[in-house]
This record gives structure tokens, C-alpha cells and sequence, in this order.
């Protein structure tokens, strides 16, 4: 008899000063939080020292927890052009962690996220933040999910395992 291993997700909401993420594991019985809080990136470094940092910190998430999927949420164009394209290369980063570890990824957008957990595509970060407390109460206990960046990341995780356990992806293993 096989021993199916639990669903391990990383949940990453990407930013350059401040990355939120968050990792869930799903057995046969619950959904738990294994780990959660942010990346803070100092401008003060080379943007090449903020990608390795990125990596490095992301590639230990991952074999630490022994994540089986990544999920983040997609960027917009916003005002600045350049934000946008420096996103880019971190979204690259967790593409190739993805690949580097045969793991499988999904991207949300920031409207399908809060749609997802809220009902609401046009909530607030703290309707977002507000439902996830009340979803995972033991969440405080983490102690560093007072920036909406984390529970951003948490509700991107919950995205990417409700995709992986749908009726639909299971038809297309």
C-alpha cells in the first residue's frame, strides 16, 4: 500500500522591498499552516544581491518543507514600468525553482485571489487579512503576519491548493 504524501504549497505574493509567503501542507483529514511571514529586501543592495537573496531564501523554503506546488500571484501594470519589470525576475526565480524541482505552478490574479476567499473580487487587503485569521485563528500564533503581505501569500496558497484539488485538475492527471 502506497503511502500518499501530504500536499505541501508555497504561497508567494512577490515584492522587491517585501515578499509575503506562506506554505500549507493538506493531508487526507485538514489544512494547516507549516510556516508563514515575509522577506524584507533592502534597496540599499545590488539588484543582483536582492535575486540571490530571493532564491536562496525561496530555494530553502522549499526543501525544508519539502513543498510538492508554488502558487503566486501575478503582477500588475501599475504606474511604474520598471517595478513591473523587476517583478518579472522574481516571478522568473520561482519558475525555475518550480522546474528545478519538478514542482507544479499556478498564478492568480490579485482579483481571482480576493474573489476566491472573500466572494468579493474588489475586497480590501484587510477583508483579505480578516478572512484569513478567522480561517486559520491559530494564524496569531505565528507571530509575523501583522503585514497584509503574509495573508496575501496565504490566501495566493489556498488558491493554488483549491486549483490542485478541483474536480477539473484531477481529470487532467
Amino acid at each position: 500500500m502506497e503511502i500518499k504524501r501530504p500536499q505541501v504549497i508555497l504561497g508567494v505574493d512577490p515584492g522587491f522591498s517585501v515578499t509575503g509567503y506562506a506554505i500549507i501542507s493538506k493531508d487526507t483529514q485538514r489544512v494547516m499552516v507549516q510556516d508563514c511571514g515575509y522577506l524584507k529586501m533592502s534597496s540599499q543592495h545590488e539588484l543582483s544581491q536582492r535575486v540571490g537573496q530571493f532564491y536562496q531564501f525561496f530555494h530553502e523554503k522549499i526543501q525544508n518543507f519539502h513543498v510538492t506546488s508554488v502558487a503566486l500571484e501575478t503582477s500588475f501594470l501599475g504606474k511604474n514600468a520598471q517595478t513591473f519589470l523587476k517583478l518579472g525576475f522574481l516571478r522568473g526565480i520561482l519558475y525555475l525553482l518550480a522546474d528545478q524541482n519538478k514542482l507544479s505552478i499556478s498564478e492568480f490574479a490579485p482579483r481571482e485571489v480576493k474573489m476566491a476567499v472573500t466572494g468579493f473580487g474588489g475586497a480590501s487587503k484587510e477583508q483579505v487579512a480578516g478572512m484569513m485569521m478567522r480561517m486559520f485563528p491559530k494564524l496569531a500564533e505565528f507571530g509575523n503576519v501583522e503585514r497584509d503581505d503574509v495573508t496575501d501569500a496565504l490566501a495566493v496558497c489556498l488558491c493554488g491548493l483549491w486549483v490542485q484539488n478541483s474536480p477539473l485538475a484531477k481529470l487532467m492527471r
